[in-house]
């Protein structure tokens, strides 16, 4: 290694994913199933919003915790749902960036941070960044969040769990019971509980439960991302206790500074756009692909976000996508997220026509 590089940067690998991506760059006509983004563009009132707001001059540096309207919006949405004494809001860089600003406010080298694997390959990375440890707890065979797991998996270094719901990458929500009781364990333990909801308007079976219902503590990141196609405006947000939300504001101050002023506006102009039409497509194609592969692949079916998990039907996860990547296929080995190679991850967060090719290619290889 360079003697100028810093010894933190080797506690972890660049993304496999992206690995993967520049690999679909190379290929001519990909079946391309990777992609963690909506196939679908961002809507049109969103882009004027945000031209208007460059065409006006709305160019500067924002506010670090974000313009004013947005705030508001977000403020008053939040607290019809959690009307708690104390919950501030602010926007972050990014979901991403809000996940780096939490682990930099909270996590201590040592400090024990559980989850559960399979996992968003920024969890662990991320706390390794920091000095902190991963606590990976084994979700197989149905990815289900187990509270007995969780608490099991608790110990005096344990400052806090992190759960993902819907889940990348498997899709798994979890039921509002095992949100509760984690809520509580957390609670219980004087733990952290941080809840990333990146896909939370992804929702295809019931109705969306966050642990923020159960635990006022709880910190909760979400953006719009995903949900309006914005993965390059960079327009997160995060809202918790405010002794909380102030420290990461702190560090957004000498860190993002803010997230860029013209899309922040774009996002206010989102929060008035309908998305029940994108939603509704979205459980369609879930169903399209779970069964097309249901009766050739052990896969627990998602109930929300635009992936699922299929399980290998070969001993190597990370091996079959080779084989499918030699037709054209592009999905992602499973042990990019997971400490296990048995399963792979199919985005269908794209088009019918593509997502027709993918299971035909992958019944042939089943």
């Amino acid at each position: 290694m360079h003697p100028w590089i810093a010894d933190r940067t080797a506690a972890f690998e660049s993304s496999g994913i992206r690995k993967v991506f520049d690999l679909a760059a190379k290929l001519k006509d990909p079946i391309n199933l990777s992609i963690g983004q909506p196939d679908f563009d961002v809507p049109d009132e969103i882009k004027t919003a945000a031209i208007d707001a460059i065409e006006s001059g709305k160019n500067a540096y924002s506010p670090t915790q974000g313009i004013g309207p947005l705030r508001e919006s977000l403020r008053a949405e939040i607290a019809a749902k959690y009307p708690h004494e104390d919950r501030d809001v602010f926007i972050s860089s990014g979901t991403s960036g809000g996940l780096m600003l939490a682990m930099l406010s909270m996590i201590n080298p040592g400090d024990e941070v559980i989850y559960l694997d399979p996992y968003f390959v920024m969890y662990p990375a991320l706390l390794k960044m920091c000095g902190g440890v991963p606590v990976p707890v084994d979700s197989y065979p149905d990815f289900r969040l187990d509270p007995a797991k969780i608490e099991a998996a608790i110990t005096p270094r344990t400052k806090l769990i992190l759960v993902n719901s819907p889940a990348n990458p498997t899709g798994i929500t979890a039921s509002e019971d095992e949100l509760k009781d984690v809520a509580r364990i957390a609670a219980d333990h004087n733990i952290a509980l941080l809840s990333d909801e990146i896909y939370s308007r992804f929702f295809y079976d019931g109705e969306f439960v966050s642990p923020a219902s159960f635990n006022d503590q709880t910190i909760v990141i979400d953006g719009f991302s995903k949900s309006h196609a914005m993965t390059g405006w960079r327009v997160g947000y995060v809202h918790g206790p405010s002794e909380i939300i102030n420290t990461m504001l702190k560090v957004q101050q000498y860190s993002f500074v803010c997230s860029p002023q013209p899309a922040q506006w774009g996002a206010l102009r989102a929060m008035e756009v309908n998305l029940d039409g994108h939603i509704a497509d979205y459980h369609r194609k879930r169903d399209l692909i779970y069964d097309g592969l249901s009766d050739k692949y052990e896969i627990a079916k998602p109930g929300g976000a635009f992936y699922v998990f299929p399980k290998s039907p070969i001993a190597s996860g990370a091996q079959f996508v080779e084989r499918a990547i030699e037709k054209g296929l592009l999905i992602i080995p499973g042990n990019i997220f997971s400490k296990h190679d048995t399963h792979f991850r199919i985005s269908f967060a794209a088009s019918d026509e593509t997502l027709h090719r993918g299971i035909e290619v992958l019944r042939s290889l089943a």
